[in-house]
């Protein structure tokens, strides 16, 4: 009885120190994360594509109104898709975990190429930010994806 006594003041921390989260790693997770989605997004893989967002994902792009969901955000990438010229690519500057591990953001930078009406590349350079939320299998997916232009002459 004595030995059990002795060892609650262990089984306490460490109880205490299983819910930490290691916030560098989850940030760097995350990060490489972003990066692998924007390597998919060079491919035609809409469902690959849709893969990093959560099913009730948020979409603010400028000009537009909000798309929420999913299905709304998959009629996006096919719509985008076929706008002569496309792509696009981002890099994450840097991230964001919370306290709890459970959300986190990145502050990130995108560019956008697409063809002008005489058929030439037009390359628009923005800043964003995007939301994640960790899941249950311990994966990140996009909540919220949201960017406008950088000032001209930027980067």
């Amino acid at each position: 009885m004595k030995n059990i006594l002795g060892c609650l003041p262990l089984l306490f921390i460490l109880s205490c120190q299983s819910g930490q989260v290691n916030s560098k790693a989850e940030e760097e997770k995350l990060m490489n994360t972003s990066r692998e989605w924007s390597r998919v997004a060079a491919t035609d893989s809409v469902d690959k594509i849709l893969a990093f967002w959560a099913d009730d994902a948020v979409v603010m792009s400028p000009g537009q109104l909000p798309i929420k969901g999913k299905d709304s955000i998959r009629a996006m990438v096919v719509g985008s898709s076929k706008i002569p010229g496309f792509k696009i690519s981002w890099e994450p500057i840097s991230a964001t975990i919370s306290k709890n591990g459970d959300l986190g953001y990145l502050l990130e930078e995108n560019q956008m190429t697409m063809n002008d009406s005489l058929g030439h590349p037009v390359t628009e350079r923005n800043k964003a930010l995007t939301i994640w939320r960790k899941e249950k299998d311990g994966s990140w997916k996009n909540i919220v994806d949201m960017w406008n232009a950088l000032p001209s002459g930027s980067r």
